[in-house]
């Protein structure tokens, strides 16, 4: 087993062994609730991504040959496993990641999900086929592997989403190479652990830890045939254009900046609490974060002085431990500036600091990356900060009179992943859910995230790609058809020269 202890190493593993690259950079990996340097990742480059793929490569023959249900057998005790271990991978993540252990359980077990809906594959991979196509022809159908594959993952769900991608990619047939973040690279090595201790043959799955040079090294490589990456949208555009361009498939899930629709006939209690929820939860580093309240009409001044009180004895602290904070810190001392930066440019484009969280200071761990919950009231369309993804634990309000103008800002904005709307009223409801341009859509929830069966659906500046991680989508992306069409004659049936 790797260790985790103090400035461990962060291996890559290829084929069956966990090599540390020699004489490259690394790159710091912190547990954010105390500031403390807990590993480090190497900066990998160009070599070892080809060693990695050419192991992926070389055992590639075998895994796409072997049974779908020897695969899946596979992967069912790689889910018995992780179950078995859930409470330490939950403390990896939080360790490494700053979430509460709360949020690292639910991480965990929509990860889980996934590799349980990659079980399905035996009835998921089934093909077509019709008689009589045409007179005496008949026609069929088969998915078969894609090649090699290769997932690219963000920092914020160091579980769900390497296991959004490589359940299923193995489930197809496919082997992989991942790339975990630099900054929490320690749940994805005891992942990789637990799937040979399921069973999975050596080389099925690698791993590479690296940035810039590690993801280009992938888009390019001529043996690597689909890539899957989730991370901001400006990284996403790079990886769809440098991916296609060398002949990959591509699925490319970016930022966003998601909107909650406030209408004055909502509960507000619950309105309030899902609004809570999504913008502070993850200390709001998610792309499906509740980063704006839209209200309408009277709404408005209630929405802020409820987050008010409720934020009052919001407890931010160290989530290493139990009892943790309600919120964690953000993922490092330079990203904690970068989101203190935007609220301050909040106030020099007009706005209302109705919560103001830059001021907060934990006393039990002052060298933790922490912030307090902000709110930002009154912010207008134009203005930067409506338009920008910050990534942390700040909420715009935004107020209008009427729903009509609220959805006509919303379906203007570049972004399309989540939208929702807290309401009584069933003909808003639908009226909201026809018309929203969002591939994610919540009634009454603060945050719209799909179940594994169903696609992370994000749309426009969201979503670069044409198939989406999760769901059926997602056999279709890992895996690419084959039609045969077939004829048998009689003896002597079409046979021209007996003529």
């Amino acid at each position: 087993m790797i260790t985790t202890a103090s400035l461990a190493p962060a291996p890559n593993l290829v084929g069956s062994d966990w090599i540390m690259p020699e004489g490259v950079e690394t790159t710091p990996v912190y547990n954010p609730s105390t500031g403390e340097t807990i590993a480090a990742t190497p900066d990998s480059g160009p070599a070892e991504v080809d060693a990695a793929v050419q192991a992926a490569h070389a055992a590639l023959p075998a895994w796409a040959e072997t049974p779908v249900i020897e695969r899946v057998r596979v992967l069912m005790r790689f889910a018995a496993l992780l179950e078995a271990n859930f409470d330490e991978i939950t403390r990896l993540i939080t360790r490494e990641h700053g979430k509460t252990l709360a949020e690292s359980r639910g991480d965990l077990r929509r990860g889980i999900e996934n590799v349980e809906y990659a079980c399905c594959a035996p009835e998921l991979l089934k093909g077509e086929n019709l008689e009589n196509v045409a007179r005496g022809i008949d026609c069929e159908m088969v998915r078969q592997p894609v090649g090699v594959c290769a997932g690219i993952c963000p920092y914020n769900f160091p579980a769900m989403v390497p296991m959004w991608m490589f359940p299923m990619s193995l489930a197809c047939g496919n082997t992989f190479v991942l790339k975990p973040s630099q900054k929490v690279p320690l749940t994805s090595i005891r992942l990789m652990e637990l799937l040979h201790e399921a069973g999975l043959p050596h080389g099925v799955i690698n791993l590479v830890n690296g940035g810039t040079a590690a993801v280009q090294a992938l888009l390019t490589h001529e043996l690597v045939r689909a890539v899957s990456f989730v991370g901001s949208t400006r990284v996403a555009k790079i990886v769809q254009e440098i991916g296609t361009k060398h002949g990959k498939r591509v699925q490319a899930a970016g930022g966003a900046k998601n909107y909650v629709f406030v209408l004055p006939d909502a509960d507000m209690p619950k309105a309030v609490d899902g609004l809570s929820d999504g913008a502070f939860g993850c200390a709001g580093q998610r792309c499906m974060a509740a980063a704006t309240a839209v209200t309408i009409g009277t709404a408005g001044d209630e929405v802020v002085e409820r987050l008010r009180e409720k934020l009052a004895s919001f407890r931010v602290g160290p989530t290493d431990r139990e009892p943790g904070g309600q919120m964690g810190a953000v993922i490092s001392a330079e990203h904690r500036e970068n989101v203190a930066g935007w609220i301050g440019e909040s106030v020099d484009e007009g706005c209302e600091l109705a919560l103001d969280g830059r001021a907060f200071r934990c006393e039990e761990e002052p060298n933790g990356f922490y912030l307090g919950p902000t709110v930002i009231d009154r912010v207008e369309e134009p203005m930067e900060i409506a338009k920008t993804e910050i990534f942390g634990p700040v909420l715009n309000v935004m107020r209008f009179d009427d729903l009509e103008s609220a959805i006509a800002m919303a379906n203007r904005a570049s972004y399309g992943n989540g939208a929702c709307l807290f309401t009584q009223s069933g003909r808003a409801a639908r009226e909201f859910k026809h018309r929203i341009k969002a591939g994610m859509v919540g009634i009454n929830v603060g945050v719209p995230a799909p179940m594994s069966f169903f696609p992370f659906s994000g749309w426009d500046e969201s979503f670069m790609g044409d198939l989406h991680v999760q769901g059926r989508e997602s056999v279709l992306f890992y895996t690419r058809g084959k039609v045969t069409t077939s004829r048998w004659f009689q003896p002597g049936e079409g046979d021209i020269w007996a003529r």
